[in-house]
């Protein structure tokens, strides 16, 4: 019998330069649409919730649905701020590697919910174990200083990691933010294998994994899936889907066929997948899952649905492979404004509050980096003193270290 040849599917994206992106692949649910299971649900049965969209915010900015959480306006508006001072932060610190004063970032536009909510539900003690495009679980808190991030950024004087993390590689243990890894998917079995020891300790405290659509292709994804399942580690895995790992579409990594929050399905755990770019989906969402955790009820998957509106990194440039504008035909649109939407509907907000805080926000930016500059930028070259690359590896230095450091300080 004659067959035909074979041949491979090899995924393209729905939108190119000077094409616009067809968004129909997203399958948006409507707000409130999706229900709210219990939080003993059996993994098995949040198959429909894997490739549904859990969302509360209408297009007028109402909340609806099972899913509205308890959250009051305060809490609200500190979310806000927390997304506005990330977006201040993150155009600041591009201009300043414009500037050569740091050498390299990463900014999250068009995520800031993601990291902010989520920061929000959790609990003091509760590690998270990042990807470098959620400084804003760190800016959504008032004990974490500006000026001391940029530091970090520079490189100088001043940085808490005396220069040995590249820029945006922070780590904070006092907040619950594990150092972060330029190495693809490892948080995910650090944070299962972390919120392991969490429960042998008989502690209540959780953690929670980040990755990106591109990094679920990494072997490391699958070996956190089977630990967590198999132990029902206390940990809520992330899956950040912002439609691009640099310059290829998330179908590459698998999002074409299915749904990433479906491959939780498949391993056995508890999966949602959620509007990233609705603020009080993220935050039900979160405390959801968190709750699970700590009711040692296992691990949930959360695949946010979202949008990386700016270029991978300093180093890319996104219009060589996208449409220019296509983050404003997104369909979940802007995070930020969807928020302030709802505050104004709600009479817990205004026009006039709203530019007097991001003009607020912007000038305290400004003052943290004139504050980080005191200790030095990448062009005048203060940087943590030699000594700096031979310390803290041991309590206390061994010869063949002393050794080097001597070496080193006299060439």
């Amino acid at each position: 019998m004659k067959t035909s040849p074979l041949h491979l599917n090899v995924p393209e994206p729905t939108g190119r330069p000077g094409r616009a992106t067809d968004f129909s692949y997203l399958h948006v649910s409507p707000a409130g649409a999706v229900r709210r299971p219990p939080i003993d649900v059996s993994p098995a049965d949040t198959g429909d919730l894997a490739n549904a969209m859990v969302r509360v915010l209408d297009e007028q900015g109402s909340p609806v649905g099972p899913w509205v959480p308890t959250i009051d306006a305060d809490r609200l508006r500190l979310g806000l701020l927390a997304m506005l001072r990330t977006r201040a932060f993150d155009a600041r610190m591009l201009i300043a590697q414009r500037q050569k004063k740091i050498s390299f970032y990463m900014q999250s536009l068009g995520e800031e919910a993601i990291a902010t909510a989520h920061s929000l539900a959790l609990e003091p003690g509760d590690m998270c174990f990042p990807t470098y495009r959620q400084q804003g679980l760190l800016l959504a808190r008032d004990d974490i200083s500006m000026s001391e991030l940029m530091c970090q950024l520079m490189s100088n004087e001043h940085d808490p990691l005396k220069g040995r993390q590249l820029p945006v590689m922070y780590s904070y243990k006092r907040a619950g933010f594990f150092s972060i890894s330029g190495n693809l998917a490892t948080q995910f079995i650090q944070a299962v294998g972390w919120g392991m020891a969490s429960a042998i300790r008989g502690d209540s405290r959780i953690a929670s994994a980040w990755i990106g659509d591109g990094a679920t292709a990494e072997a490391d994804f699958h070996t956190a899936l089977t630990f967590a399942q198999v132990y029902r580690a206390p940990v809520i895995l992330n899956v950040v889907n912002n439609q691009w790992a640099i310059s290829t579409f998330q179908a590459i990594a698998g999002g074409e066929a299915s749904t990433f929050a479906a491959r939780g399905i498949g391993c056995g755990i508890a999966s949602l997948r959620v509007d990233g770019n609705d603020f009080l989906a993220v935050y039900a969402a979160s405390r959801w899952a968190a709750e699970r955790a700590r009711a040692n009820l296992g691990p949930t998957l959360i695949e946010w649905i979202t949008y990386r509106a700016g270029a991978h990194s300093t180093s890319d440039d996104p219009t060589r492979y996208r449409p220019a504008d296509d983050w404003q035909h997104f369909p979940l649109g802007d995070p930020i404004a969807r928020l302030k939407q709802h505050l104004i509907r709600i009479g817990a907000w205004s026009e006039a509050e709203h530019e007097k805080a991001r003009a607020e926000i912007e000038g305290q930016v400004v003052e943290a980096q004139r504050e980080a500059e005191r200790y030095g930028t990448l062009l005048d070259g203060r940087i943590p003193p030699l000594a700096s690359m031979f310390e803290d590896v041991f309590k206390e230095m061994p010869w063949h270290l002393r050794e080097q450091l001597r070496q080193a300080a006299e060439q």
